[in-house]
């Protein structure tokens, strides 16, 4: 009896940015952590089926978006001295190598902030999937990442008396998506 090769099926999901977070965390004065979120998110996730390695991420990040919950913070931010927000409006993401199972995956890509694009990969989680009360079909994935702040052109800092710095290097991401099926 021959057995007919199993079919790949691939998913096309649009981030939904009305349920989607990229928030960070970072040092202040060494001591406090500040935490923002970027709230203007766009991008498709592509899903083969059984086969994760196959899979995709390609997600834009609207700079401009950075909100700390402090205008002057915000406004420092979008500026030169980080992200600079005027010239390299978007922050990008790319993935490159996917590897794991389909519940729990490592996403590995290319992220670009200021211009500058580095390798960094993030511990994900499928969260779930099920049908909306619009009859549409959504999924949840969240992931977290650190990176160094540095790597990416964004090195304002300034001492402290009590010494140490007022803007630590070390960047935790957490990201929260939401998705709908798309076709």
């Amino acid at each position: 009896m021959a057995t007919t090769p199993s079919v790949a099926v691939t998913t096309t999901w649009k981030i939904d940015p009305a349920h989607s977070y990229i928030e960070f965390a970072v040092k202040h004065l060494m001591f406090t952590t500040v935490r923002g979120r970027f709230s203007d998110v766009e991008g498709t996730i592509t899903v083969v089926e059984n086969d994760p390695s196959k899979s995709s991420v390609d997600a834009t990040i609207k700079a401009a978006s950075i909100d700390t919950r402090t205008g002057q913070r915000d406004d420092h931010l979008r500026s030169e001295d980080f992200l600079h927000a005027e010239r390299f409006p978007d922050l990008t993401f790319r993935s490159t190598r996917i590897s794991g199972d389909s519940d729990s995956f490592e996403v590995t890509g290319e992220l670009t902030i200021r211009g500058v694009t580095r390798e960094i990969t993030l511990d994900a989680t499928k969260e779930g999937a099920g049908k909306d009360p619009w009859g549409g079909e959504r999924v949840g994935f969240s992931a977290t990442a650190k990176l160094d702040r540095r790597d990416y052109g964004l090195t304002w800092n300034q001492a402290i008396e009590s010494g140490g710095v007022v803007v630590g290097n070390e960047v935790k991401i957490s990201v929260e998506v939401q998705a709908v099926k798309q076709g």
